[in-house]
């Protein structure tokens, strides 16, 4: 029975040692900085209604336009923030299943911020 515990012990004790010299000495992880730009649509999505969240807080359309102009850069066209956001908050409106309501909301407030308040965006205003 004693045997079968130091097998062991020495078993755990050189996985761990071979593992930890996997990971930091073979193969260990290389850091990417990748651009913004370089995410994919969902998740620049996901940051937009971020944004747009953030807005609503402090009310900074400075500060919201100064955090999304990064997810255009190094694209190479001409990158729009303001039809960026009216883009992303109708196609929000349109594939309502994929996004909360409270997400929408937010959404077309920062969009009509940016004076780009659609037809669509209308009934998610507050009521005046």
């Amino acid at each position: 029975m004693r045997r079968f515990f130091l097998s062991l012990i020495f078993g755990a004790v050189l996985g761990v040692g071979i593992g930890l010299m996997i990971g930091w000495v073979v193969a260990p992880v290389q850091v990417i900085d990748s651009p913004m730009s370089d995410l994919s649509r969902r998740y620049k999505d996901e940051y937009t209604v971020m944004v747009a969240i953030a807005f609503q807080v402090d009310g900074d359309l400075t500060a919201a336009v100064n955090r999304l102009k990064p997810l255009g850069e190094g694209s190479g066209q001409e990158f729009n923030v303001f039809t960026y956001v009216r883009d992303v908050t109708e196609r929000y409106i349109s594939a309502q299943g994929t996004g909360r309501e409270s997400d929408i909301r937010s959404l077309v407030e920062l969009s009509c911020a940016m004076a780009f308040c659609t037809e669509p965006m209308q009934r998610f205003l507050p009521p005046r």
